[in-house]
């Protein structure tokens, strides 16, 4: 394809890359201010010029065909490069806009980030919000997923990062628990305990527990086991036992003081602990409504209490 060809379609290119993100010829017409047959024809002018089906067409869904993913990567840099040209002028403002697609495990979803969610949709009225609440792993290119927070030590190659958060986990009960039955002074005693663990994995009813160069591994038991957060905290809060939980599902109930640490001398370690980090494919250009997404979301965060400060994010 020559250049000017090439030039002659940046329209219908940047207007494939809308079909894809909305999914739909209807609303890439009704945000563009054109009709979904001028839509269509835009997209069969490409599928011409490039000699390529780009997208399987259903009476439901459009799914991209293998050529279409790849010439879908390459328009979205041409759209990324264009608006940052665009930002980069002081006299020109692309106000940010688009729909972000964000993974993220279940409860760092729930109970973290979408408190701060309904701010940020007032604040980018041109912004909208898909968040996929999944604790599986998500490939962020075939899922079709912009932005992904995983919980980690140390992120995967391959993406672009930045750390939000840590992650700490402790363990907690009732003050009515813990005087009916109560308070442990050492990890070993925990064995005399209800716990309410998270039961996936064998290993999971062994709690690991460090206090400066001591490491303890003690196996609990209960009659209660689930993994879901929240309920082991509802289950915690119903005086059932002492409950494994991460330190931002717990907080406001220790805040509260309808649960109360149990061992706080003791830094209970999971698998689960490590950096919420959000994660991203590498480009040269972040697209503007990621970028203010991003930055938001480190801000927000930034300001969560957390159960060891020295160890925040800068």
């Amino acid at each position: 394809m020559s250049t000017n060809q090439s030039l002659i379609l940046l329209n219908e290119m940047a207007t494939f890359v809308r079909v894809v993100e909305t999914e739909s010829f209807s609303e890439t017409a009704r945000q563009l201010g054109s009709t979904p047959s001028a839509v269509s024809r835009a997209i069969a002018r490409l599928e011409r010029a490039l000699g390529t089906r780009l997208l399987h067409r259903t009476t439901r869904k459009l799914r991209l065909s293998e050529s279409g993913q790849q010439v879908y990567e390459r328009c979205v840099d041409m759209v990324n490069a264009a608006q940052a040209v665009m930002e980069s002028s002081g006299q020109f403002h692309i106000e940010p806009q688009g729909i972000i697609r964000i993974s993220v495990p279940k409860a760092v979803g729930h109970f973290m980030l979408h408190p701060h969610l309904p701010e940020f949709l007032a604040l980018y009225p041109k912004i909208d919000i898909q968040l996929l609440l999944e604790d599986r792993y998500i490939d962020l290119i075939d899922d079709g997923v912009d932005l992904a927070i995983r919980i980690t030590e140390q992120p995967p190659g391959g993406l672009m990062g930045r750390k939000l958060i840590d992650i700490d986990h402790l363990i907690c009960a009732t003050p009515e628990y813990l005087q009916r039955h109560g308070t442990p002074q050492h990890p070993h005693d925990l064995k005399q305990h209800q716990c309410i663990y998270l039961g996936e994995q064998p290993n999971d009813s062994k709690w690991k527990f460090q206090q400066e160069q001591k490491s303890i591994t003690v196996p609990v038991r209960g009659r209660y086991a689930a993994n879901h957060t929240g309920v082991r905290l509802s289950a915690a809060l119903q005086h059932l036992g002492i409950a494994s939980l991460p330190y931002f599902v717990a907080r406001h109930a220790l805040e509260q003081g309808s649960l109360v640490q149990v061992l706080p001398d003791w830094h209970f370690k999971t698998h689960y602990s490590g950096g919420a980090w959000l994660l991203y494919p590498p480009t040269r250009h972040v697209p503007p409504k990621l970028s203010v997404f991003i930055q938001y979301l480190a801000e927000k965060l930034a300001a969560e209490p957390v159960l060891f400060p020295q160890n925040t994010p800068s």
